[in-house]
């Protein structure tokens, strides 16, 4: 086994110090087997990020997990036998236990696997370096691969050969950029070789599914600042791909105003102002996210007004849409038109339709009442209920 390192996951870290983490860890080792916390919960750990989901790895052939489990009194449930995992209940949570692989085949898409006992086996066949760092179930750091400088210095690399990790798995090409927005810092820049091995394999993205695409874009969409890794892909052909006819040139000045006016991110919004052919199918967006998405193209970019849209559509809503207007036309926003939102979103139409009725009936009734809804809301919201009924 490799020789761990001296370095100790934070002894704060959530799920080094959970009960039913460390039990499934014990029910494991219990037979004399190796079990370490592996990928991103241990990365995330190490530089300080939000919790990760939490991964095992074992040495323990998958039914010898299940039997470990058992005896521990905990409940195993073959998930993904057939590919090494086993998910393991513990506490009211569910932990994966997968036991070290190899890759024999792969497609782009998917592998053929075998299990091995050996952890550098199972350290080659993940996609980046950084990813490749275990610990044991006591903290310690295991670094099979000599990842730890990479992310320490937040650089996202391929493991050995990047078009050997690129083909093993095209999806790889998007979470490279995923991950070098979330993490890497903007002025580090791309390593040129890398950049080559992702263009020349790039084609092979249309081969994936549009829920792993889109899965994977929405993750990089929510970066800080995702604006110069799409800048990238963009130059080097990745976002046509993905998403023809997209244009990025307002992406910048729109996470630019949503920091200086602390603005929520939305990425359905900064989605919108990318543009592209059907987005919503490309990227098979949930109903929800694609009305959202849908939405803010049909009236974000011209439409009704602001403050129209915060009273129809809340003051959230009102606000994605202020982003795109003034990041497409390359202009500040001003304080005046976050407080028009906010007023017109508390804001509530004065008449009902008793009060036009008997007057007024059936499709007329509904009529009049937009009629009369459209006329306060042209008048900044401030003619009564009295000045409506009164209106010719």
């Amino acid at each position: 086994m490799d020789k761990p390192n001296d370095i100790l996951i934070p002894a704060e870290t959530s799920w080094l110090i959970d009960p039913a983490a460390q039990a499934v860890c014990a029910a494991i080792s219990a037979g004399s087997h190796d079990v370490y916390f592996v990928g991103g919960c241990v990365r995330n750990a190490l530089l300080g990020e939000p919790d990760s989901d939490v991964d095992m790895s074992t040495n323990a052939v998958p039914e010898t997990v299940m039997e470990s489990a058992r005896d521990a009194g905990l409940r195993a449930i073959p998930t993904g036998i057939d590919h090494g995992t086993v998910t393991v209940l513990s506490g009211g949570q569910a932990f994966e236990v997968t036991t070290f692989r190899r890759d024999i085949a792969t497609d782009g898409r998917r592998a053929v696997v075998a299990f091995s006992n050996q952890i550098s086996d199972d350290a080659r066949r993940r996609d980046f370096t950084m990813n490749a760092l275990y610990a044991t179930p006591n903290g310690t750091v295991v670094d099979p691969l000599g990842g730890l400088g990479d992310l320490l210095a937040r650089r996202v690399r391929f493991i050995e050969d990047p078009a050997a990790r690129i083909r093993e798995d095209y999806l790889r090409i998007l979470r490279f950029f995923r991950f070098s927005a979330q993490l890497a810092p903007h002025d580090q820049g791309y390593d040129p070789d890398t950049l080559t091995a992702i263009a020349m394999n790039s084609a092979g993205l249309e081969t994936l599914s549009a829920e792993r695409i889109g899965q994977e874009m929405s993750k990089l969409l929510m970066a800080v600042d995702p604006a110069p890794a799409i800048a990238v892909m963009r130059q080097i052909g990745v976002l046509a791909i993905v998403l023809p006819g997209s244009d990025d040139q307002w992406l910048g000045p729109l996470v630019h105003l949503e920091d200086v006016c602390r603005i929520d991110k939305d990425w359905r919004t900064r989605l919108a102002i990318l543009g592209g052919d059907d987005a919503i199918n490309r990227f098979r967006l949930s109903k929800a996210d694609a009305r959202r998405v849908s939405l803010l193209r049909d009236i974000g970019f011209s439409g009704p007004s602001l403050r129209e849209i915060g009273y129809r559509h809340g003051q959230e809503f009102a606000l994605q849409v202020l982003l795109l207007r003034q990041a497409m036309a390359g202009q500040p926003i001003e304080s005046h038109q976050i407080e028009t939102i906010s007023t017109a979103s508390q804001s509530l139409f004065p008449v009902s339709a008793k009060d036009l009725m008997p007057t007024y009936q059936g499709p007329a009734l509904g009529l009049r009442l937009a009629a009369l809804e459209q006329h306060w809301i042209k008048s900044d919201f401030t003619l009564t209920r009295d000045d409506l009924l009164n209106t010719p």
